[in-house]
């Protein structure tokens, strides 16, 4: 394993329990909020062999291909794994009405999506009677896994991250870093009502310390890198993290 592999493991290892304390803390099973991407798949392999008990969640619409995707990895990973699939479209608008009027403060499309989504994922938790999901937001921020990152690149046209490039990137970060924790507020305040309580070890400040040391060739290379997320895949592949496509 490269150095820098060996930095992000010890770092979200100690995220995750700095987060979620011992295992043995917890009298119900542990909630990975799951779509089966790299980020949610490696948090899950980690909880897991930390030896948490942990059960994967996914909420998503009838016949999403988002869903039959987390359950191939799922099954993989052969943990316990539960759904909620949105059928009724009338429960759903409901649900949107009902975050639209506690989110007051914004009118940020994504927000509003993030806290839908993490409404229902809330509502199945508490029907399996877990009390406390994980996530592992704060990886596509710190990694440049969003697009907008390749798209500030390809603004500049250049295939050589310049000083100002660097500089750009990590004002983006930090806004978008901003923006996260932020919405995570709100959404925790909101999935509270249902008793589950929410947590992102990876938008814990030290590890976004750590993250933020990490070279940026790390994460990005130029603006024709439709991966991005680089040091995060290699720790992935090196942990065992199955690669499904």
């Amino acid at each position: 394993m490269d150095h820098t592999c060996e930095i992000l493991l010890d770092s979200i290892k100690h995220a995750i329990q700095d987060s979620l304390g011992a295992p043995s803390m917890h009298k119900t099973p542990i909630g990975v909020a799951f779509s089966g991407g790299v980020d949610s798949t490696l948090l899950a392999t980690l909880c897991n062999k930390a030896e948490y008990d942990i059960i994967l969640l996914t909420v998503g619409f009838e016949k999403s291909h988002d869903v039959e995707f987390a359950r191939k990895v799922a099954s993989k990973l052969s943990l316990k794994h539960h759904t909620l699939i949105i059928s009724d479209t009338s429960d759903f608008a409901s649900t949107y009405h009902m975050i639209r009027k506690k989110i007051t403060h914004t009118d940020s499309l994504s927000w509003l999506e993030n806290a839908v989504a993490f409404y229902h994922l809330a509502q199945l938790a508490q029907q399996k009677s877990i009390n406390t999901i994980v996530t592992a937001n704060g990886i596509d921020e710190l990694f440049c896994g969003y697009d907008a990152y390749r798209r500030l690149l390809e603004h500049n046209n250049t295939k050589e991250i310049t000083a100002h490039d660097k500089q750009a990137i990590d004002n983006m970060m930090h806004q978008k870093l901003d923006n996260e924790l932020r919405m995570f507020r709100t959404i925790e305040n909101i999935v509270s009502e249902l008793g589950v309580t929410l947590h992102q070890p990876l938008l814990n400040p030290e590890f976004c310390k750590v993250a933020c040391k990490i070279p940026l060739s790390e994460k990005i290379t130029g603006y024709d890198d439709m991966y991005r997320k680089h040091a995060i895949r290699r720790l992935a592949k090196e942990i065992g993290v199955p690669i499904i496509s």
